[in-house]
């Protein structure tokens, strides 16, 4: 039978952008182990479609991958902003669009770390400015298809 493990210590620090946290725990077996655990806030992620139906992406490099991704469009929620504020907020400053948003649940990040992400359908989108951009962040706007999205899904 799975048993919880009891937290026995925890040491917070800095790595760059991130703060982390390495946390020690008693397993069943009576071992300790360490896990560093990320703490990276709360974000906003946002599946977005205009109004003929193109799924609203944001290319851009991603530093882990070292390469240029796709996504869905979102990041952090700020210090005193709901997560459909900053759902919107993003949303606005990485495309440029705005639409109707409809919360649809939360999720976490990964098991090692502490985000929860709150994830938002946007329906009915239209672009009502330029994308901000920010010295850090450079993003392009990209309309997909919903059958070639779920292609690019399928495709890993």
């Amino acid at each position: 039978m799975i048993q919880e493990w009891k937290k026995v210590g925890e040491v917070p620090y800095e790595a760059g952008y991130r703060k982390v946290k390495r946390k020690t725990f008693m397993l069943p077996n009576g071992k300790t182990d360490d896990y560093d655990i990320i703490d990276t806030g709360r974000t906003a992620s946002i599946f977005a479609m205009t109004k003929d139906g193109k799924v609203i992406l944001a290319r851009q490099f991603r530093q882990a991958q070292e390469k240029i991704l796709l996504e869905l469009p979102g990041g952090y929620i700020d210090e005193g902003e709901t997560p459909l504020e900053a759902a919107k907020r993003e949303l606005l400053e990485e495309t440029g669009y705005k639409g109707n948003f409809k919360f649809i649940g939360q999720t976490f990040h990964t098991a090692y770390d502490e985000n929860i992400r709150s994830n938002f359908v946007v329906t009915d989108c239209e672009k009502v400015a330029e994308p901000v951009i920010f010295d850090n962040e450079h993003i392009e706007v990209v309309l997909m298809p919903l059958p070639e999205f779920r292609e690019h899904l399928r495709s890993g």
